[in-house]
């Protein structure tokens, strides 16, 4: 059996590293390109006031992770917040949720950064096996690198965020500056075929569009799912959340307004006629010579984005087995000998990457499948922790971490907390749980045998 020393993950990221951590998962490059074409060719020009209102309430999200994570700094995120919350099934399944989003999230990045590729390198007309081979070849080295160690992450995080400023915010300034074309006006302005008084209803254009533009704002959370390899965890981690968050925000909408003030054709972008505004509008008003590098920031971009999901994926991969939540814990729990770095788990989120790559072979129109997927994944993933929080809340177990809402937390709750509670644990180790012995004893099926659990009359009392 290994010792407790030898389970331990290396706790070697700063402050910094945790914000570019959560940063590289968001990318502006990634937040903004990946779903531009889709949202502006859905709900035209108009989709832009999407990008504050999905901020405002991915804030109160941000708001509620950053208490969480103060509270419990454990690798795994999402899924030990709800285990600890509610109990051992709902946190399983909101961990399966959420792995499984990062993961399809992963391959969705990897086809995007593949598109990008293609441009530089000058294909015309590529079929779908040249982006899958593209993108495998992105995965397989990503996948390398997170290999590696953490070094390599953290060089590679914040050489990200150089290209992140120069392909986003100063290509904005640019654009503003000498290669606006359309007027403000533009902003009201929706798709081309909307019929009167559809535009905003449940199933009109600006909601569909919101689907996309929600893709933009995930990620944030992802600090805390490399908690236990952050220094301070329970100091640093809130500010990582809440400043990515807002500092993502910020870029994304002046960059957006900046591409859609400076489209040449915009009446081809809405009738489908150019399919990457982006692209095309770079090439109108820098030139080839100009839009080809620019292209390359924007694939160290979604080469920083990918390192993250994978890296994500791997640690709730990880958190599960550590707590003996999988089958084949022993093995997914293993850790490198001198990087301490959770191998397995990071090869399997490849593993699967790559089958997702083939499926998408014999699937039309799967790079939107996949951001839709995604998108809506990631918030019902994020419903799990919400609903247990305001349980905690209302039930009067919730006690806060080192960081809070302070005096605002009972005007944001609609309830106040009611001081220290000992119905939750703190501790991420191994064999928490008093309900099973492990994975066998918790139920003859790991999925059907723990949804009695998942409202337990006592939230983290299945935690020693």
């Amino acid at each position: 059996m290994a010792s407790s020393a030898e389970r331990r993950l290396k706790r070697e990221f700063s402050l910094w590293t945790a914000f570019a951590f959560a940063f590289a998962f968001i990318s502006p490059i990634v937040a903004l390109y990946a779903i531009f074409g889709l949202a502006i060719g859905t709900a035209g020009p108009a989709f832009w006031w999407n990008f504050p209102v999905v901020f405002g309430g991915q804030l109160l999200v941000a708001l509620v992770f950053a208490e969480l994570v103060s509270r419990w700094p454990i690798e795994g995120s999402i899924y030990q917040w709800s285990r600890r919350l509610v109990g051992d099934g709902y946190g399983w399944f909101a961990g399966w949720a959420y792995v499984w989003t990062l993961i399809i999230a992963m391959a969705t990045v990897a086809l995007g950064a593949a598109g990008f590729v293609i441009n530089i390198i000058g294909i015309d007309t590529p079929s779908g096996a040249q982006q899958v081979g593209i993108a495998s070849v992105i995965l397989v080295l990503g996948t390398a690198a997170n290999l590696v160690g953490r070094t390599v992450l953290k060089v590679l995080m914040s050489a990200s965020i150089i290209a992140e400023i120069i392909g986003s915010v100063g290509l904005a300034i640019v654009l503003l500056l000498f290669h606006r074309v359309q007027p403000l006006s533009v902003l009201f302005q929706g798709a081309s075929e909307t019929a009167p008084g559809t535009y905003l209803a449940l199933s009109g254009p600006f909601l569909v569009a919101m689907a996309f533009v929600g893709w933009s704002f995930v990620g944030f959370e992802s600090a805390g799912a490399i908690a236990e390899e952050v220094k301070e965890p329970r100091r640093n981690l809130p500010k990582a959340i809440i400043f990515s968050l807002t500092f993502i925000a910020a870029v994304v909408m002046f960059s957006s307004l900046a591409i859609i003030l400076a489209i040449p054709d915009l009446d081809a972008v809405l009738s489908g006629e150019d399919p990457d505004p982006v692209y095309s509008t770079l090439v109108a008003q820098l030139g080839i010579g100009i839009a080809k590098p620019v292209q390359a920031l924007f694939v160290i971009g979604f080469l920083a984005s990918f390192l993250a999901l994978q890296t994500s994926a791997s640690r709730v991969i990880w958190s599960y087995a550590r707590d003996r939540a999988l089958p084949a814990s022993s093995v997914l729990s293993r850790l490198s000998a001198q990087e301490r770095q959770p191998v397995v788990a990071i090869t399997v989120t490849a593993m699967v990457g790559i089958t997702l790559f083939l499926l998408s072979l014999f699937a039309t129109d799967v790079y939107t499948i996949m951001v839709v997927f995604t998108s809506g994944g990631f918030y019902i993933a994020f419903l799990f922790p919400l609903l247990g929080a305001v349980r905690a809340r209302m039930t009067g177990r919730w006690s806060p971490g080192r960081w809070s809402l302070g005096r605002a937390g009972p005007w944001y709750w609609g309830s106040p907390s009611r001081g220290p509670s000992s119905s939750f644990s703190t501790s991420p180790g191994r064999g928490h749980s008093t309900r099973s012995g492990g994975w066998t004893g918790r139920s003859g099926s790991w999925l059907a045998g723990w949804a009695p659990w998942a409202w337990s009359s006592s939230p983290g009392s299945a935690l020693g």
